[in-house]
């Protein structure tokens, strides 16, 4: 069998466990790890195989497959964001705060100003009692993405005070 047709059948396979997986069908999430095993260089399959270890509340076992996927090659920027974000929420949840923060921090040097990013972040910050940095950078975030016409009309104070929160007159 040829390398091509090896990836087509991956492919073909990945695009029914990922469609099992959508209707949550329990042997999704068999296919999906057994697919990464067989294929432990392609970063697609390692990304929806953390994905589908993260849904079913699987986060330690899902962390080195977030890890195949971001050091290999090929993955698409979506689910780079994904495997990044998927990777960092997960390291947070499991107590790993600064090894949450290298990762979302690298996300970040890929995605700048990326809101879901830097919401996990801050959530990182408040972990590592940096309240203060957690909370600017989620006024940034809700002065950049709020479409609250009173938070548009205060977003240049918003935005100046962030980064200035103990100042006072």
């Amino acid at each position: 069998m040829s390398n091509d047709s090896e990836y087509e059948t991956a492919d073909a396979a990945l695009a029914r466990a990922v469609r099992l997986r959508e209707e949550r069908t329990p042997r999704a999430h068999e296919e999906l790890v057994g697919l990464a095993a067989r294929h432990p260089h392609d970063a697609a399959l390692a990304y929806q195989a953390a994905w589908s270890h993260d849904s079913l509340g699987l986060e330690a076992e899902a962390v080195p497959f977030y890890e195949r996927a971001l050091n290999g090659t090929g993955l698409a920027a979506q689910d780079r964001h994904g495997a990044f974000l998927g990777l960092g929420s997960t390291l947070r949840v499991l107590g790993r705060y600064e090894e949450a923060r290298e990762v979302l921090g690298r996300g970040l040097d890929e995605f700048a100003q990326d809101a879901a990013l830097r919401t996990f972040l801050a959530m990182t910050l408040y972990n590592l009692g940096e309240s203060r940095e957690a909370v600017r950078t989620l006024l940034l975030v809700a002065a950049a993405t709020s479409e609250d016409p009173q938070v548009q009309a205060y977003r240049p104070a918003i935005e100046y005070y962030a980064g200035r929160l103990d100042e006072t007159e």
